[in-house]
């Protein structure tokens, strides 16, 4: 098989990955509402971060995270999960408490998980934190890219989206990960309440078309590839929940071919039928050719928050192993399955339980 991702070995660098982005408080009110809810349990979570945690805690990967948190106990509550996690803190960058919240502070994301006819919600508390005011030159990317070494980074369009700074601190980072021959991976992750103070669709398609000419393998499901990259899916409902794989594939195709810098683009297919059962699957493009992990109908959901980022580890493992592409989407499908049967933003699982599911084993009990 021809070499599809020139990965760095593990013997000259300190990380197998790090993710660049904003590591946030997530209160859940369990089965619960927000609005009525008189307790939260607390986790920690981000886009990118998400994939960090789940290359060390279920992989067995080197991880750090490069992110900002302020000098408080929230700040630090943040880096006591972050450590739970076996992520790397050196590269937070640590900003000086006002004792208020005017100058930095910790982002908050209150999410319900939603049941059968209720869909998820989230609620978003994060203006003015610590990692949105990350701009170039603030982090010290030659020495993580060039002294330490990264075999693959991952980043993403939700911090891209939080303000001008950050989208140009990706830029740089992505800049100087490929000037060393690091992977990098991005997942577009759509969101229009965040690009809206930076043009709507037309600024993140300016902004994620910079960022793309640098990535080896971009993700996004579909709506993330027409909204932020311009192409689209013929065949698409107007509420983005089936899609026809085939005309997808027409998609991928015209996207690596206008980025042939693109080494594998993937995508998670899901259909929600509720919010307890969705159909889930995913597809990537690789070396030419297109793989795809089985469809998992009626998939039973506890927790949908975090599934795409459980595929981007298992994706990124499955390459980083030199398992080749069936395998990466098979690994990157099965973990990402898992991670919805588990509350919080990230992985509760190890690799053997994914390969367990890969093989199709099911739900026996393990001894």
């Amino acid at each position: 098989m021809t070499e599809i991702l020139k990965i760095r070995p593990a013997t000259e660098t300190r990380w197998d990955c790090a993710s660049f982005g904003e590591v946030m408080l997530r209160f859940d009110p369990g089965f619960g509402r927000v609005r009525n809810a008189r307790s939260f349990q607390v986790w920690e979570g981000g886009g990118e971060y998400n994939v960090a945690r789940a290359m060390r805690k279920c992989w067995g990967k080197r991880s750090t995270v490069v992110t900002a948190l302020p000098q408080n106990d929230l700040g630090w509550l943040v880096e006591d999960f972050i450590m739970q996690g076996g992520v790397d803190t050196s590269h937070i960058l640590w900003r000086e408490f006002d004792g208020i919240g005017r100058n930095t502070r910790v982002g908050l994301n209150f999410t319900e998980k939603g049941f059968g006819v209720r869909a998820a919600l989230g609620c978003s508390d994060r203006g003015h934190s610590a990692a949105s005011q990350i701009k170039p030159g603030e982090i010290d990317w030659e020495r993580l890219f060039g002294e330490e070494g990264v075999r693959w980074f991952h980043t993403g369009g939700i911090f891209a989206a939080l303000a001008p700074n950050t989208s140009e601190a990706v830029i740089e980072a992505v800049q100087i990960a490929k000037k060393y021959g690091t992977i990098v991976s991005y997942d577009l992750n759509y969101r229009a309440s965040l690009w809206k103070s930076q043009g709507g669709k037309a600024g993140a398609q300016k902004i994620n078309r910079e960022i793309a000419k640098y990535v080896d393998v971009m993700l996004g499901n579909e709506e993330d590839f027409t909204a932020c990259l311009g192409f689209e899916v013929e065949g698409l409902d107007e509420h983005i929940s089936k899609i026809d794989p085939v005309n997808f594939k027409k998609m991928i195709e015209a996207a690596v071919k206008a980025y042939p810098n693109f080494k594998v683009a993937a995508t998670t297919l899901r259909n929600a039928r509720t919010a307890t059962f969705n159909d889930w699957g995913a597809i990537i493009w690789a070396g030419g050719q297109f793989y795809e992990a089985p469809m998992r109908e009626n998939l039973e959901i506890y927790d949908r928050v975090g599934g795409g980022d459980g595929f981007a580890s298992g994706l990124a493992y499955g390459f980083l192993e030199g398992k080749g592409p069936q395998a990466a989407v098979e690994y990157g499908a099965a973990h990402g399955a898992l991670a919805m049967t588990t509350p919080g933003d990230t992985s509760m699982v190890n690799v053997k339980e994914v390969e367990a599911i890969m093989k199709g084993k099911g739900a026996r009990v393990i001894r």
